[in-house]
């Protein structure tokens, strides 16, 4: 696949913090400060003085709330939010269920509201699901339970006939902010409640500290990053929040151990580390096992026992490293088997194997996308009879909820069910389905894209200066995080000499390299590390003197050291074209 390599426009004349924050902000000279006094208002969101009625009305009657979550980690962290919010509030009733996906499936389904009727609730709350459940919340309604739906996933033609629904997203809804997370939006919501309760005098005519809700801020940014959600400047004033009361030590024990189970240091703790340390650990539980041993995990009091949940989710984490290494070798030889050349694959994949694991063809897809670069749904089989679970991921310009819903629409009956985002969706159809749905998704997908479409290109920040190969400049660049989806990490290229190399692990490329550019000045010798290269690759790269990488600015701790180490997030030429 080749490669293309275009620079971000800003001034070289500004300080490089400068150049690299002007290159995201929109508005020239805005506010840069991350202050949650500068949030968006709860009022905004659509729904939201129903929502807090239906609330304060099942808390002056002590009535029995039972959350319905969803089984990846913003749902997870969603839920232990809720449960921990609505508690300190003065609920006495609430519990929790997490439907196991591959029993139930997604969404407050009639077979998830027949599982919940069995806990006698008198008001369900989803988070992170809902908006697409009309069955379910119908057979809610009917069995006496009235529900408050709170979600952000992109709504259908119709809405379920809730009590209240509060998503960003929905018809008619103002909040300025659309990329809410599931745990930003219930976050919000009792935001709202806690405000409605103060101001009637709640807390104190029942003895009652008032919650501080900052204190949850832990588990909103795990959520967000997790989700993998745009962090718009309202997103980052939440998750630079949560990162602060982190990186103080001042988050729930759950999230703590998890950082610890993934070696990360808590002074200089970024989102990268939520993303790529403490989701996977937490969303293994929802993909092989369930989830309700995540949510305990961020609901645990004790160290102790969180460390304990924290090794059992590590295991079932080694367990889905390993069955997806085998999904991705699998996919590898459908792949091989296809037209050669990525050029001449469709412009839509559809990849299937009876033995996948439902589980984990999520992220399957996301890694054939990653190297195909165009649209790819895995699927594997529902565990029902002639049943296919599909998970999709999108590249840019392609919206993957848009292109199911246009097949569905083209052809009545080819797909079940669908719902999600424009990056990300899930959806189920019949076994014998798959050849005609293959087929009209390549076909949609190639309606709505041009060649350049299926050009990857890597945006970087341009060449760094010699002179800014620091600690100080990988420290400067943290702090102005949180960096993320729709507000990326600064990532540079240049050609560098590779002064040594060393394979390690058998798939890392360690190197040694120097500067190559003009300005390089006296720039001393650089660590650079590769993850996960095929032997292929490791081998095409063996000899080669020079390279050009595609690089982001890392702090290495040693034996108490600080070292500036490159991360390599692309490697092009030997094969690639720059």
């Amino acid at each position: 696949m080749s490669l293309t390599i275009r620079r971000r426009q800003a001034s070289t004349e500004l300080p490089l913090i400068e150049r690299l924050l002007q290159a995201r902000q929109p508005i020239p000279d805005a506010d840069t400060r991350l202050l949650l006094k500068d949030l968006h208002p709860p009022a905004l969101l659509k729904n939201m003085d129903a929502a807090v009625t239906l609330l304060r009305r099942h808390l002056a009657q002590q009535n029995h709330v039972l959350i319905v979550s969803d089984f990846d980690a913003d749902g997870a962290t969603s839920c232990a939010l809720g449960m921990r919010a609505l508690r300190s509030m003065g609920f006495q009733q609430v519990s929790y269920i997490v439907p196991n996906r591959f029993e139930y499936g997604y969404g407050l389904t009639p077979e998830i509201v027949a599982l919940a009727a069995s806990y006698s609730p008198d008001l369900l709350i989803t988070v992170d699901n809902g908006i697409s459940s009309i069955e379910g919340v119908a057979a809610a309604n009917a069995a006496g339970m009235e529900v408050l739906v709170t979600d952000h996933h992109l709504p259908g033609r119709e809405l379920p006939a809730a009590a209240a629904i509060v998503n960003p997203n929905q018809p008619g809804c103002d909040f300025p902010s659309k990329s809410l997370a599931g745990v930003g939006v219930i976050f919000y919501v009792m935001l709202a409640l806690r405000a409605a309760l103060r101001q009637e005098g709640w807390f104190e005519q029942n003895s009652l500290p008032e919650p501080r809700l900052s204190d949850l801020l832990d588990l909103v940014a795990l959520g967000t990053v997790a989700d993998v959600v745009p962090l718009d400047r309202n997103n980052r004033i939440l998750v630079r929040a949560g990162l602060e009361r982190l990186r103080k030590g001042q988050g729930c024990p759950g999230i703590l151990a998890l950082l610890r189970a993934g070696k990360r240091q808590l002074e200089q703790l970024s989102a990268a580390d939520l993303a790529f340390a403490v989701a996977p650990r937490l969303n293994a539980a929802g993909r092989l096992d369930d989830m309700g041993l995540g949510i305990e995990c961020l609901l645990s009091e004790s160290q102790t026992n969180a460390e304990f949940l924290v090794s059992e989710l590590d295991r079932i984490n080694e367990a889905r490293k390993q069955i997806e290494s085998s999904m991705r070798d699998q996919a590898m030889q459908i792949l091989a088997g296809m037209r050669p050349g990525t050029e001449n694959l469709p412009a839509g994949l559809c990849l299937y194997e009876a033995e996948w694991h439902q589980g984990v063809i999520g992220i399957l897809a996301a890694r054939v996308k990653e190297m195909v670069h165009r649209p790819v749904i895995a699927f594997a089989d529902a565990g029902e009879s002639g049943q296919l679970k599909g998970s999709a991921r999108s590249i840019p310009g392609i919206h993957i909820r848009d292109v199911i819903d246009a097949v569905a629409t083209a052809h009545p009956g080819l797909v079940s069910k669908f719902g999600g985002h424009a990056m990300a969706a899930g959806l189920s159809l019949e076994q014998e389905d798959l050849a005609d749905f293959r087929g009209a998704f390549a076909h949609e997908v190639a309606s709505r894209c041009s060649p350049e479409t299926l050009q990857q290109v890597i945006v970087t920040d341009g060449e760094l200066p010699g002179q800014e190969f620091t600690v100080q400049t990988a420290e400067l660049i943290r702090a102005h995080g949180p960096w993320g989806q729709g507000y990326p990490e600064p990532v540079f290229d240049g050609r560098f000499k590779v002064v040594g190399r060393r394979v390690l692990q058998g798939r890392h490329l360690k190197l040694v390299v120097h500067p190559l550019s003009e300005n390089a000045g006296s720039c001393e010798e650089l660590d650079a590390i590769a993850f996960n290269l095929d032997q292929q690759r490791l081998q095409e790269l063996n000899t080669a003197d020079e390279l050009q990488l595609v690089y982001r600015l890392d702090i290495n701790h040693f034996q108490g050291r600080k070292s500036l180490q490159l991360m390599i997030e692309h490697i092009i030429g030997d094969g690639q074209q720059g």
